[in-house]
């Protein structure tokens, strides 16, 4: 399957200023047909095809579980720096989900792989097919995209060539919670019921201390949906805590994204059933030391940097701690992609002389 650029944006009803554009899926495997996905642009972004291509590059961001994209500063940032900002709503997943769907429901994370890659076609032949892409990837978006790279890279070197970079905001490396839940035994189990019953429900007690200190009607200063990102969150299912475990498995086995990538995440995490002052200076999503012990298996250009006082998106975190996470973003692109790019570029010119 291919997508044509130029044609199907529409404007966005989540955010005035950007377009989307429906990408047309296969049959889901886990038969809940039709899945589509959804990409994203700023609306100027549509006049940069026909005019001067983007300095820098662009940039595909890529959302967790419970998520969609609604980060317009982030999207700011990058425009400001010369970069086509895109993002991706996953099959199930904010936009892209229907009644049919049980959202973000998926038994294998590489079905993503799929739409990562039409939406990295469609951004090529937007921007010009020599602009490379950053691949940004927060929570579980952030395992998926290291994973889909690693394929890529083995799989489709060309489609590889097109990414810069790997950005990763608080990655789900490793399931978090008390060590017994790492067992083989849950893990048994888990494999058992994913087969049998992918969609049921596990259960567990859902806090919305962490929706609570986003949220504007609450602690928070962010406005966005809470029928596409519910305080709470959505139930996680059998089959897609069985996805994660196996690509979290590799990639404990050392994966390579064949990129530059930067981490980040917070100095801490506070785990907490309720909200608490506490909860808007630290992960209470993830553990944090379990980013920082796995992150060196994502390849050998990995820069890992903790934040002080991060939420578990560090891009939402109070602004002492955002900003600091954009000034380590604006160093990455300034001494490690930048450079990079131009060296690729000049043995590129080197080579057809």
């Amino acid at each position: 399957m291919s997508v044509s650029a130029g044609t199907g944006w529409q404007p966005d009803r989540f955010l005035d200023h950007y377009q989307l554009r429906t990408i047309p899926l296969g049959d889901d495997p886990d038969g809940e047909s039709p899945v589509t996905a959804t990409l994203i642009r700023r609306a100027e972004a549509g006049a940069r095809i026909a005019g001067p291509r983007p300095v820098a590059g662009a940039v595909l961001y890529v959302h967790g579980f419970t998520d969609y994209f609604f980060h317009e500063p982030l999207a700011d940032f990058f425009t400001a720096r010369g970069y086509a900002f895109y993002a991706i709503d996953l099959r199930k997943c904010g936009r892209s989900r229907e009644s049919h769907h049980t959202a973000h429901f998926t038994t294998d994370l590489a079905r993503y792989d799929e739409e990562l890659g039409l939406a990295l076609e469609l951004i090529a032949e937007e921007v010009g097919a020599d602009t490379r892409t950053i691949i940004a990837g927060h929570s579980t978006g952030g395992l998926i995209t290291a994973l889909w790279l690693d394929r890529l890279r083995e799989q489709d070197p060309a489609r590889h060539g097109l990414v810069d970079g790997l950005l990763l905001n608080s990655p789900w490396l490793d399931l978090q919670g008390d060590a017994v839940l790492r067992t083989l035994p849950v893990t048994m189990l888990i494999k058992a019921v994913a087969a049998v019953q992918p969609t049921r429900v596990i259960p567990q007690e859902l806090s919305s201390a962490y929706g609570e200190s986003l949220h504007e009607s609450a602690h928070g200063e962010w406005s966005y949906d809470l029928a596409l990102k519910p305080m709470g969150g959505f139930p996680v299912t059998f089959g897609f805590l069985n996805a994660v475990r196996s690509g979290q498995r590799r990639l404990h086995r050392g994966i390579d994204v064949g990129t530059p990538a930067l981490v980040l995440r917070s100095d801490k995490t506070h785990f907490a059933k309720s909200y608490s002052a506490s909860t808007d200076r630290a992960d209470v999503v993830l553990d944090v030391r379990q980013i920082a012990r796995w992150s060196g298996c994502l390849g050998g250009r990995v820069s890992t940097v903790p934040i002080p006082d991060a939420r578990h998106d560090v891009f939402l975190s109070v602004p002492h701690a955002r900003e600091q996470a954009y000034r380590e973003v604006d160093d990455w692109l300034t001494h490690t992609i930048r450079p990079a790019t131009e060296s690729s570029e000049t043995s590129r010119k080197e080579s057809t002389l």
